[in-house]
């Protein structure tokens, strides 16, 4: 048998990290509320799903949008037909349009800029084979996303330099850690490219105050190294401060543009991950040019490209869209958070995301990775929930998980949070703390003095579970 490239057959694509192997699991075991009642529920995956109900009910008002339908076939020729590279003006447009709304309209965006990929992993690839060669690096802050080892290391053959935060200042990056980093990889002979982040971040559900923001980019600025900033969350920060975009602080520092570069999708904003609709947005002509040539290898289908334009040019539901998501995320993060904080469990404050930085270092039967291992594999075997462990997102502290809640309806939220609580139990872990203090990273500064009557009822009262579908419902009836 002739022998295959060494992309085929190496690792690089990091399938083999413990953050796939919790999915593995799921898909092996699925938590099913009747057919699967001791299944895998899957916490493992930043998904949005509480508004779809929304976009369900937007869609059958406007049977237009879809050129599957009678209303829309008119489409169907020119949607099927050849579209070249730079995508239909009206997503342009839209998208554009879009990305300036879910930063408050405090920064417009030029349609020109737009470079549509297939999702925001084929944003980072394309974004990493434009500014880098192999054998090049990236500084990125840890923790970080494990599939950006995949997305900007397995094809192109770019480095990833881990610039390390930790929780002593709540995982903030600082000067010093990026000059620490940059410095060390002088030191290995390695040559950084770029600094990315991810703003608000993936695993933290926080986001970069408008000082970091400007120290950081004149840290790029002083090292002439490109800056990516990472900001498929921009819609998701539920509680104020209002998020600060990259492209807000630009227009109030002196920098060269020529090293800024977005990448966005509507993964996480509007809950469309199977939609594929990732973007790159640089300030920087070659880039785009470059990039936009690039975009030939994962476009978008011109059918989605006509829906979410259409959706997006809304203007009266895309504002409603926004603001009901992030209610619904804040409810959600609220009880979820006040849920663990019941049972001694902490987590990092945040206020973004679809997800909590989960602290379970008092778990640990010592301060190691091999440790927080062992206690994930019972989290997964016995517990039954897949949770990713902080090793996963090249955290440099054990003891940390992120734990997804926006990917699941709220009766498999409610199985899962009594798992936990059964399982700290029967480990004889569960501390409740004080009436007048609660943990120390708490998402919410939330009293204990509140009922546990209140708690419920903005719980019971939401439209899932008065829902005569809910499996909650059906329970009580």
């Amino acid at each position: 048998m002739a022998a295959i490239s060494k992309i085929a057959t190496g690792n690089g694509h990091g399938e083999n990290s413990a953050y796939f192997d919790g999915w593995k699991a799921y898909e092996t075991n699925p938590f099913h509320p009747t057919d699967r009642p001791d299944g895998v529920i899957q916490m493992g995956l930043a998904e949005n799903q509480l508004c779809f109900d929304y976009i369900e009910k937007w869609l059958m008002e406007h049977p237009e949008a879809s050129i599957c339908t009678a209303e829309g076939v008119s489409k169907f020729k020119e949607t099927a037909l050849f579209q070249d590279y730079h995508g239909i003006p009206e997503f342009r447009q839209a998208v554009a349009k879009f990305m300036g709304k879910v930063r408050g309209d405090r920064v417009k965006f030029d349609p020109d800029r737009i470079v549509m990929s297939g999702g925001a992993t084929g944003a980072h690839e394309m974004v990493a084979f434009c500014l880098a060669d192999p054998g090049e690096a990236f500084l990125v802050p840890t923790p970080y996303y494990p599939g950006f080892d995949r997305d900007l290391r397995w094809r192109t053959g770019v480095e990833l330099v881990p610039v390390v935060c930790d929780s002593a200042n709540d995982f903030k990056v600082t000067i010093d850690s990026l000059q620490s980093a940059y410095h060390k990889a002088q030191e290995a002979n390695i040559k950084i490219k770029g600094l990315l982040i991810t703003n608000p971040s993936n695993p933290l559900g926080t986001f970069m105050d408008k000082d970091t923001l400007k120290n950081i980019i004149n840290f790029v600025n002083e090292k002439n190294i490109h800056l990516i900033g990472d900001e498929i969350y921009a819609a998701t920060v539920f509680m104020e401060p209002e998020f600060v975009s990259i492209s807000e602080v630009i227009e109030e520092v002196e920098c060269n543009r020529d090293l800024i570069h977005i990448v966005y999708s509507l993964s996480k904003d509007m809950g469309f991950p199977g939609f594929r609709v990732g973007i790159v947005y640089s300030y920087n002509d070659t880039v785009t040019s470059c990039a936009r040539k690039m975009s030939s290898f994962g476009l978008v289908s011109s059918q989605t490209q006509h829906l979410i334009a259409t959706m997006l040019s809304n203007d009266e539901f895309i504002d409603n869209f926004v603001a009901e998501s992030r209610e619904r995320l804040f409810k959600r993060h609220k009880y979820f958070t006040w849920t663990l904080s019941q049972i001694g469990i902490c987590s990092l404050k945040s206020n973004a995301g679809l997800f909590i930085w989960m602290d379970l270092r008092k778990l640990l039967k010592e301060k190691t990775f091999e440790a927080e291992m062992d206690l994930w594999r019972v989290i997964i075997d016995e517990v039954k929930l897949n949770v990713s462990p902080g090793s996963s997102f090249h955290c440099h502290e054990p003891g940390w998980f992120r734990v997804c809640f926006a990917n699941m309806d709220d009766y498999s939220m409610e199985i899962a949070l009594s798992r936990i609580r059964n399982f700290m139990v029967k480990n004889n872990e569960t501390m409740v703390p004080p009436r007048n203090k609660l943990c120390r990273r708490t998402s919410l500064k939330l009293s204990l003095s509140r009922s546990l009557s209140r708690k419920m009822d903005d719980f019971i009262m939401s439209p899932s579970i008065m829902s005569p579908q809910s499996p909650l419902v059906q329970a009580r009836t």
